[in-house]
């Protein structure tokens, strides 16, 4: 069942965003791509387009309103799945550079036909874990932003996702209501950040949190460990 675009464009004008018919088309070809691909390889829980667009597509794309991400900045992804938060991000802002990194390739394929299919390029697909390629030159202290959505405790997922950030860039964490950024404060300072915003808001009726961690220095060269270490060391 396809969500006509007025009803679209008025639930994002409510939260403050416009969306364009070409955004609106390439997010819609998305959510039916997503449930087709989905009777394969369970990429999601939520199937139906009503809910894709409000618990996908919009709190992807939201906050974009709180944080201000410079104009053709970099993003890593890390642990896309399918493509959230950062394909809606890039369908929303085209002139942004994103790189999305999932462990599994079965996820991934389904992002290169996505592109396919949305024709559109403007995204990249590499496969590896976290601690393996955030110890590699060409990603490590490359982006200007990283972004995560849920995924992983804070403290474990600051030690995923700054070795890849530049100093002077972001690390940005979609998280639910129950997280805060004081109770990674450690891992925090010591991968070289610091607690920039943390901002609570409501999106179609769900508490949501909004992280950003500031990279002032560089990550020292042991980070990030081997993921059984992370886990363990964070239980």
């Amino acid at each position: 069942m396809k969500t006509d675009f007025s009803t679209i464009q008025c639930l994002f004008v409510e939260n403050s965003l416009n969306l364009s018919k070409e955004q609106y088309d390439a997010l819609q070809i998305y959510s039916e791509f997503l449930v087709e691909y989905n009777e394969k390889i369970n990429l999601t829980a939520i199937i139906e387009p009503d809910e894709i667009w409000r618990k996908h597509f919009l709190d992807s794309i939201y906050p974009i309103n709180l944080f201000n991400i410079p104009k053709s900045a970099s993003i890593i992804d890390v642990g896309t799945g399918a493509g959230f938060p950062s394909v809606p991000m890039a369908i929303y802002r085209n002139d942004l550079k994103i790189t999305m990194l999932d462990s599994l390739q079965k996820r991934l394929v389904f992002l290169e036909q996505l592109a396919v299919k949305t024709k559109l390029n403007f995204w990249q697909c590499v496969h590896g874990r976290a601690e393996d390629m955030g110890k590699r030159n060409e990603y490590r202290e490359q982006y200007d932003i990283a972004i995560a959505r849920a995924v992983a405790a804070l403290p474990i997922l600051c030690e995923y996702c700054m070795p890849f950030v530049k100093v002077g860039g972001s690390f940005i964490a979609l998280k639910g209501p129950n997280e805060n950024a004081v109770d990674a404060i450690n891992a925090i300072s010591e991968l070289g950040g610091e607690i920039s915003k943390e901002i609570s808001y409501n999106l179609c009726g769900d508490d949501r949190k909004l992280i950003v961690i500031s990279k002032v220095s560089q990550t020292p060269t042991k980070y990030p460990r081997r993921s059984k270490r992370i886990q363990q060391l964070h239980l």
